[in-house]
């Protein structure tokens, strides 16, 4: 199962990643993104290309 990290530091909770993802593996919650479905992630990296403050790793 790949491992979804969210750089909190760098996150902005602009929601790219929300909207990107094809499964649904992000909410945003107290204006951060959190990996809320991760085991539904596919590792297609489509929000850690997506991110604009590179803040997730796959």
């Amino acid at each position: 199962m790949p491992k979804v990290i969210v750089d909190k530091e760098k996150c902005t909770g602009c929601g790219t990643c929300a909207e990107n993802c094809p499964v649904d593996v992000y909410e945003i919650k107290n204006e951060k993104a959190v990996p809320v479905n991760e085991d539904a992630c596919i590792a297609c990296r489509l929000c850690e290309s997506q991110c604009p403050e590179v803040a997730i790793t796959i």
